[in-house]
């Protein structure tokens, strides 16, 4: 199912997903350059402007992204892994299905989450904090459908499923603008978007399907 591209109707229909007494998660996923951390932010954001002008409190929704589980750097080192960091063995996946799992129960507390600072490329400890009073959480990653232990218990934690789409061709120029920015050269980053995004971009296009809305990537800079 297609979603219209107006982001008041996605905010609209990501406040119905919540209900009394319960905290309701909203996935966004999809391949790496497709705008999903952009459509996340700007969706929370919109959330919270949506509620708080029906006189509901300004920390309804929160945002927090899967790429505080990835592995430390360290760790990809000892692994011998680190020259494909962002495929899926590269994240931490039973913690983050953990994570889920307490977001749902754990409502009379703050549960803290970890962030990723892309300036030093790792994850931060406790940098997202989810308050009692947060009854949207909006979670953006890669690989929240794959069909593959422990990635396929994350679909049964969400009350629906968004695959952000954007043109293979749009999500390679950003992935190479991305990959220059934090350091690479023109032809490290071009190789990097090609070959070790383009082979994860084969895993997570695959899941397209078990959505339950795919979301143009170019929503969230509709006005």
């Amino acid at each position: 199912m297609s979603a219209p591209e107006s982001l008041d109707a996605l905010a609209e229909r990501a406040v119905a997903l919540v209900r009394p007494g319960t905290r309701a998660i909203l996935g966004i996923t999809g391949s790496p350059g497709a705008g999903k951390t952009t459509l996340a932010e700007s969706l929370t954001e919109r959330v919270n402007l949506l509620t708080t002008a029906r006189g509901g409190n300004d920390g309804f929704a929160a945002n927090l992204s899967m790429d505080g589980f990835h592995l430390a750097n360290a760790t990809l080192d000892r692994l011998g892994i680190h020259d494909r960091k962002g495929a899926i063995d590269t994240f931490d996946g039973w913690g983050f299905v953990s994570l889920l799992r307490r977001l749902h129960v754990e409502l009379d507390h703050t549960v803290f989450a970890p962030g990723f600072d892309r300036g030093v490329d790792e994850g931060v400890a406790g940098q997202v904090a989810v308050s009692p009073a947060t009854q949207l959480v909006v979670v953006e990653g890669n690989y929240l459908l794959v069909d593959a232990e422990p990635w396929d218990q994350v679909k049964g934690l969400l009350s629906e499923a968004w695959f952000c789409e954007t043109s293979a061709s749009e999500r390679l120029r950003r992935l190479v603008d991305r990959h220059e920015r934090h350091g690479r050269s023109p032809a490290a980053a071009r190789e990097w978007a090609e070959s070790v995004d383009g082979k994860n971009a084969v895993l997570i296009e695959a899941t397209r399907t078990r959505a339950d809305l795919v979301v143009s990537g170019s929503t969230a800079l509709v006005v």
